[in-house]
């Protein structure tokens, strides 16, 4: 079913920005801490009667840091999500999104351990701009290292050791995520990464790639779809972010990392269809423009195909057009709608869902 339309949805009742506005609450002899948050209440309106409903929420974090000497400071962040969707006494509405902490050595870099991002989000990250949906080509929370996820080790060095101004390299290690009552698709094994970025200065033009590989737990072995010993992905980026202008762009690979799940017709029958794309292919595009007088639209485009799943060959898994508008009062609130217009055929090989979705919300930041 496609036929959900806008009629009766204006832009008066319109969103957000990705970006937080810290609040700086302490600042004495070289210890600093800022909170930041939002609250989005939001309304997603779709055929779809499993997404379609209230999706508010609450945001909010702490960062923090200390000088331990002229060299050395200490630093972490905790971020925290509450749904505002649920009734009261519901235990499944809070999650942690960050907790991480480390020390940085002026041109020796940064190193930090805990629950952050992983190190392909640090391409993935340009096309993560959008009001509402976005980044759903092969990035997953709890993934591997495709996006936010634990047990990662990450060193950061933002000057290439104090040679290149703009040069950022980061290499993250993973630890083993299999026993703690997880479902096998966010399971992990032990796994390395690493990316590479470039600010070019004056330009506002960014580019980069990454590349992980990690170990797959004997759950995910012993998968019908997806059976490797090993998952790995690489993606590449660039955007430009000048003038009021963003555009950006990013392609990516996956092998044995990209979950899916549907129906399948095999040899006449019907079958459930559950495990990893033993290969993936992703493309994210996002085309933006900022108004002086606030009014952001953007458009961007979001694919995925996986290939070679067993007994159903290639299919594509993501496929839509996202049309948005953003109008920001003040840096601290805004409004937005953003529309997903699905481009999966009716009869896509795994039976997903190909319902168009809109979302529709305000935003207060800090």
């Amino acid at each position: 079913m496609k036929n959900f339309t806008f009629a009766g949805v204006t832009l008066s009742l319109l969103l957000t920005s990705t970006s937080m506005h810290a609040a700086e609450v302490y600042n004495k002899d070289g210890n600093k801490l800022d909170i930041y948050g939002r609250v989005k209440p939001e309304i997603y309106l779709s055929d779809n009667n499993s997404v379609d409903g209230d999706q508010s929420y609450i945001r909010f974090g702490i960062k923090g840091q200390t000088e331990i000497n002229s060299q050395l400071t200490g630093f972490g962040q905790w971020e925290y999500q509450v749904a505002a969707n649920k009734v009261e006494g519901d235990s499944n509405t809070a999650k942690t999104r960050l907790a991480f902490a480390g020390l940085k050595a002026g041109d020796f870099g940064s190193f930090d351990y805990g629950r952050n991002y992983g190190v392909l989000y640090n391409i993935g990250s340009y096309t993560d701009v959008m009001p509402e949906f976005t980044t759903e080509s092969y990035a997953k929370t709890d993934n591997f290292m495709t996006t936010r996820t634990n047990s990662v080790a990450t060193y950061r060095n933002t000057t290439f050791f104090g040679l290149v101004d703009g040069l950022k390299l980061t290499v993250q290690f993973q630890g083993k995520n299999e026993n703690d009552g997880r479902s096998t698709s966010k399971q992990n094994g032990e796994g390395v990464g690493t990316s590479l970025t470039y600010d070019i200065s004056d330009t506002g033009m960014s580019m980069g790639m990454g590349y992980s590989n990690s170990n797959r737990t004997l759950a995910q072995r012993d998968l019908t779809y997806g059976q490797g010993d090993n998952a790995e992905a690489w993606n590449a980026g660039v955007k430009y972010d000048a003038n009021n202008i963003y555009l950006a762009a990013i392609y990516a690979e996956t092998s044995n990392m990209t979950p899916i799940s549907g129906t399948a017709t095999i040899n006449g029958e019907n079958q459930s269809i559950s495990g990893f794309a033993n290969r993936n292919q992703a493309f994210e595009l996002v085309a933006q423009y900022l108004f002086d007088f606030g009014f952001r639209p953007s458009i961007g485009y979001v694919y995925s195909k996986g290939k070679d799943i067993e007994g159903v060959g290639d299919v594509e898994l993501v496929k839509y057009v996202d049309v948005s508008a953003t109008y920001f009062f003040t840096k601290n609130m805004s409004a937005f709608i953003d529309y997903k217009i699905n481009l999966l055929s009716d009869d896509n090989a795994l039976q997903l869902n190909n319902d168009n979705v809109a979302a529709v919300g305000v935003v207060y930041q800090f």
